[in-house]
């Protein structure tokens, strides 16, 4: 079974990014999206003004709540052979609707990508209507439709 990491989130917490479940580079290394090709650095980066990519990976972490965003992921543990979303079986869900009721300033909730996306707003439930709730295309380098330039402009867009 492969787990995911505990949440980032200060009770300041404004945007909440939830991914699937980390990938096996993300794992092997303990950090959220740590695949090289994975954009999520990037993205975020372009919305707050900062060089995220340049930083590591506790910069990262710190700036980002800096700027009153927090990460985690809405599976909790599961089955999955690389590091495919579609590959992901007998999974569990994180605990949303406690992490949630933790943070009193939380507007937005951004799910990175569809996976992502349908699991967690079938978890929250009702209380997605009290929120801001927006799938992003994922940064994910197996999401290939769009072009960083698209993904940015939909990240830009929702996370503003």
């Amino acid at each position: 079974m492969l787990a995911s990491f505990a949440p980032v989130v200060a009770s300041d917490t404004r945007i909440l990014i939830l991914g699937s479940l980390p990938g096996t580079a993300s794992l092997a290394i303990r950090q959220y999206y740590g695949h090289p090709r994975n954009a999520f650095w990037r993205l975020v980066g372009d919305v707050i003004g900062a060089d995220l990519y340049a930083m590591d990976y506790d910069a990262r972490l710190a700036t980002l709540l800096q700027h009153r965003i927090g990460l985690w992921d809405v599976i909790a543990q599961a089955r999955r052979i690389g590091s495919l979303d579609s590959e992901i079986r007998d999974h569990s869900g994180n605990d949303l609707l406690t992490l949630i009721a933790r943070l009193p300033a939380l507007e937005t909730i951004a799910f990175n990508g569809g996976t992502a996306g349908k699991i967690g707003i079938k978890a929250l439930g009702t209380k997605a209507q009290d929120y801001r709730v927006v799938v992003l295309p994922s940064s994910s380098p197996a999401h290939a439709a769009l072009g960083y330039e698209d993904k940015r402009a939909r990240w830009l867009d929702a996370l503003r």
